[in-house]
């Protein structure tokens, strides 16, 4: 058997120290208030470490106009500040970068919870102070009390005014040294008095308000008691570190043990006024033993950390040694435990709980909570789901089995071994039904034995001291075999439910990676919801304020009118309500919010009553529950995220091609308008002394730019046909190298050479022969126009497989490899330096959508060729279609 020996160090303890060993120490300077010392204390001690030759620099320094802490900087030197520019104001900032270059052994850095300027690289100090720990750097601050977090609300009751810049509590318990600056309420105002603090004028309204005495002996308790908290903290960690067993007698700290009975609650609510009465900080504990059955532990760990305790489930064999195992641990002084009844051989051998722990735990002060007696534990056939007369009734009938089997083969078998058939029937009883049952099989076994199989058979007879001890024997190792096949039963039951619920965890995580969209995420959700739950589920998500089902098991199954009300509680406070909960308890439903960073997203919802349904849930199944609901959150913001992300990005996307439309438009209608419009004003204004051969050129220029014109109106509208899929290819056999020939000329006509390279037996793809013709149009022109006049255009097509390759090739300037993937879009054109080719960059996009419509592919290569410049040269342009 393996033992827990609770002497070695903590291996988390261990692991936080080494995690600690790799970063730079943080040692803050607490404060009660304003003008109590902190900065002067820390650049007094900053002197003291570079006076040993620690090199010491001074990140910021806030001296608030007081000479005495400017006059304590002394020769310690002083990082110059960051001029930051912010709404036409100049401010001055840590400089964190050239605190990184400098990187000294120590650096002093003033007022932790400053809020930076506005363009920073962290919104607050203590994010500049994390990041120079991460560099190894090691950090001296200045703090005050009521700038922590957790205690922005105590302090705006106690002063009446709320504090803006605040740390995080985090901060301040992974801080390595927190050294408390303290002085009396009334010397401190004395000091404000003498205008050490601030200016007479402010000094007089900081003494009507914040620094009234109350609040200055208020907050100093609070600063006390902190520091006092961070101190036994630190002690527990080093006790736990260096395995030494407590507790000390260093400070109070209470632990509640909850158990699965209706006292767990009030063994709370006692346990934190005692803490309270002591000062001292609570913990919950809950000891998981192999088949715990009965009341689930969750509702009264939930009210431990409502109440502001630490909740803690520990897994064991042993409760009694648990327990002490874990105050001892923790350092705690107090245990807190409920008074039930125990079995009557339980109080009979003094090893009931209470007992136990008065008898083992000497060291600590034990309180028991006097209640009802709890309900009895849930035998083994309960859990099994059958009545209690079953396992009473089976002890007879698993007796007279086994006979039957041992009348059979008593004449093969030795007589030893009619005991080992009757043992297997009373660890059957034990593995169905529990000890008890197992116990009084065990005697009936015996005494069937004796009776049919022992010598004198027939007569309940021992002929000897042999017989006496034989008969002890079998009865006690049927016990024990019964008491340790329960107990292994029990374990099995406990593993299984914990790796069913582990696997639908692992089931749950893969099929959240499978699903595409926040629907598919929401089906998955509900579906292992039931599969753990083992009931209907609903997954509710706010619309307009109001919780509305989105997903259910059984898809037609939806909360009752009355329980929805449990459902806009649990929406609008982001806590558990319904049924068995602390809100709206008499729903039928229970209503788990789905919290994120955010915000409560959505509620998952199970029905805990009605026709069929059990009221509860195994423990294992409900902690795998709780699992699954904070995965099923973190997913669905996840999902919502990147939908918004996409919705984003086409907004952009749509912004960006009306940007590109209107500078089209812009350029490519003013253009030919406004050498038709000077064609026509020639002629209107000069007629009569024009030559026949002017008045033709000029008509030719006012025709070609027409032209130009309507084709750059075909063009949007094509493009918007396609956008719009308005656009259907007809499907026939076309002769490719018919429209190869077409497109040829078409670039001949253009001052190109066109040299058309035909492959042999090409096959005639299913296509539309007007689009295919437009296509090479648009890549003809496209080719003519980033190549120089005279210059070769090369055609070619060839079969390839399953497909027909055409392909366009021009000797012009190439395309630049940063711009390749971005000549399909629309209205982007081809940019070389600063100058772009005339176009509206509609072309290549046009092409592209009818080629797709067609079933087909298109892609651009470039360059092609090479010169002995080294520089690239040439696009070909490849359209791929189905055969």
């Amino acid at each position: 058997m393996a033992v827990n020996d609770n002497r070695r160090p903590n291996p988390d303890a261990l692991l936080a120290m080494a995690e600690r060993e790799g970063r730079g120490r943080l040692k803050v300077f607490l404060g009660a208030a304003p003008g109590v010392g902190k900065t002067f204390e820390m650049l007094n001690e900053g002197r003291r470490r570079a006076a040993g030759g620690a090199r010491v620099l001074v990140g910021l320094l806030e001296t608030h106009g007081r000479a005495e802490t400017a006059a304590q900087l002394g020769d310690l030197p002083l990082l110059p500040r960051r001029r930051v520019e912010y709404r036409g104001q100049a401010l001055e900032e840590f400089d964190l970068d050239a605190a990184l270059n400098s990187r000294p052994d120590i650096l002093l850095l003033d007022e932790l919870a400053h809020t930076n300027a506005p363009g920073s690289r962290h919104p607050k100090r203590w994010q500049d102070v994390e990041e120079l720990r991460a560099a190894g750097i090691e950090v001296w601050t200045t703090m005050n009390v009521q700038h922590l977090e957790s205690l922005s609300e105590d302090v705006a009751r106690i002063t009446g005014i709320r504090v803006r810049e605040t740390v995080p509590d985090a901060v301040l318990a992974g801080a390595d040294a927190v050294e408390l600056i303290d002085i009396p309420p009334a010397e401190l105002l004395e000091r404000l008095k003498q205008g050490k603090v601030y200016r007479p004028e402010q000094a007089s309204r900081a003494m009507k308000g914040f620094f009234r005495e109350g609040n200055l002996a208020a907050l100093r308790q609070i600063a006390l008691r902190r520091t006092a908290e961070r101190v036994d903290a630190d002690v527990t960690d080093y006790m736990r570190a260096n395995a030494i067993e407590g507790p000390w007698p260093s400070g109070e700290r209470v632990m509640a043990l909850i158990g699965r009975d209706e006292m767990a609650e009030e063994v709370v609510r006692q346990a934190r006024r005692l803490a309270d009465a002591l000062r001292a900080p609570l913990l919950a504990v809950h000891v998981e033993m192999p088949g715990g059955a009965g009341l689930g532990p969750d509702a009264a760990l939930r009210l431990a950390e409502r109440l502001g305790a630490g909740a803690e489930i520990v897994p064991a064999r042993d409760l009694p040694s648990a327990v002490l195992a874990h105050a001892r641990a923790r350092n705690v002084t107090h245990l807190v435990i409920g008074r039930s009844r125990s079995s009557w051989w339980r109080r009979a051998t003094g090893r009931t709980l209470a007992a136990t722990l008065a008898r083992q735990g000497t060291d600590f002060s034990l309180h028991l909570i006097p209640g009802p007696a709890p309900a009895a534990p849930l035998r083994r056939r309960e859990a099994l789901g059958l009545p209690g007369w079953v396992g009473w009734a089976a002890v007879p009938a698993l007796i007279t089995t086994a006979t039957g089997l041992s009348l059979l083969v008593q004449d093969a078998v030795p007589e030893g071994g009619i005991g080992m058939i009757y043992l297997a029937a009373v660890v059957a009883l034990a593995a169905a039904f529990g000890p008890l049952p197992a116990a009084a099989g065990a005697l009936l076994a015996f005494l069937v034995w004796d009776f049919l199989f022992l010598l004198p058979r027939f007569a309940f007879e021992m002929s000897g001291l042999q017989e006496v001890v034989g008969a002890a024997i079998f009865i006690s190792v049927a016990l024990l075999l019964a008491g340790t096949t329960g107990q292994l039963g029990r374990s099995v039951s406990t593993a299984r439910a914990r790796l069913f619920g582990m696997r639908r965890l692992v089931e749950f995580s893969r099929k959240l990676g499978a699903a595409s969209s926040e629907a598919d995420l929401m089906g998955v959700l509900v579906n292992e919801a039931y599969r753990l739950a083992g009931r209907p589920v609903c997954l509710l998500l706010p619309l307009d304020g109001e919780p509305v089902v989105r997903a259910a098991q059984p898809v037609e199954i939806e909360p009752d009118a009355a329980s929805m009300a449990a459902a806009r509680w649990a929406m609008a406070k982001g806590t558990r309500a319904g049924f068995a909960t602390d809100a709206l308890p008499a729903a039928s439903w229970q209503f788990h919010p789905l919290r994120t960073a955010h915000g409560t997203i959505g509620l998952l919802a199970l029905q805990m009553d009605g026709p069929g349904i059990s009221p509860g849930i195994e423990t294992e199944h409900a902690r795998a529950l709780e699992a699954l609901i904070d995965q099923g959150a973190i997913a669905l913001e996840h999902a919502r995220l990147m939908e918004e992300q996409a919705r984003q990005g086409a907004r952009v996307e749509t912004e960006a091609l009306r940007s590109a439309l209107l500078a089209s438009m812009g350029h490519d209608l003013r253009t030919p308008l406004t050498a038709i419009r000077g064609a026509l004003e020639t002629l209107r204004l000069n007629d009569g002394s024009l030559s026949p051969a002017v008045r033709q050129d000029l008509l030719s220029t006012a025709e070609e730019e027409t032209q130009r014109l309507t084709r750059y109106l075909n063009n949007i509208m094509d493009i918007v046909k396609l956008e719009n899929g308005q656009i259907t290819p007809r499907r026939e056999p076309v002769d490719v190298a018919d429209a190869l020939h077409t497109a040829a000329a078409r670039a001949e006509r253009q001052g190109r050479h066109a040299r058309f390279e035909p492959g042999d037996r090409l096959p005639m793809p299913q296509a539309d022969p007007l689009l295919l013709d437009q296509v090479l149009g648009n890549l003809v022109d496209n080719a003519v126009k980033f190549s120089n006049p005279e210059s070769t255009i090369t055609l070619a097509a060839r079969r390839e497989g399953a497909e027909l390759v055409i392909t366009v090739e021009d000797e012009g300037i190439g395309i630049p490899e940063n711009q390749l993937a971005q000549v399909f879009d629309p209205f982007f054109r081809v940019r070389r330096g600063d100058k772009a080719p005339a176009g509206s960059g509609l072309g290549l996009a046009i092409s592209q959508g009818l080629v797709h419509a067609m079933g087909g592919r298109i892609s651009a290569e470039s360059p092609i060729r090479h010169i002995e410049e080294g520089h690239g040269k040439g696009t070909r342009m490849t359209i791929r279609l189905p055969l």
